[in-house]
């Protein structure tokens, strides 16, 4: 999976971002709201909305969650971002 989400951007963002757009652009190809991605995921949806915005760093445990309610490999959510 090397891809990112809105390519032409990525120069200018920061890891953070760019974690959270794969984790947006996951989550809504699975047709999920932030709420059902924090259920799944037991996050509280807000933090959700950090992770997507890019405006919090994500621990390794959260993001085995998110990977986990997301039906994906953990690496998938990082896989292409350096």
């Amino acid at each position: 999976m090397a891809w990112i989400p809105y390519a032409s951007s990525v120069a200018k963002l920061t890891v953070k971002e760019l974690f959270g757009r794969r984790v947006r652009a996951l989550r809504l190809r699975r047709r999920l709201t932030q709420e059902g991605l924090a259920e799944r995921a037991d996050l509280h949806a807000t933090y959700v909305g950090y992770i997507e915005r890019g405006e919090c760093n994500v621990t390794i445990k959260t993001a085995v969650a998110i990977a986990r309610a997301l039906g994906v490999r953990s690496a998938a959510l990082l896989e292409g971002i350096d």
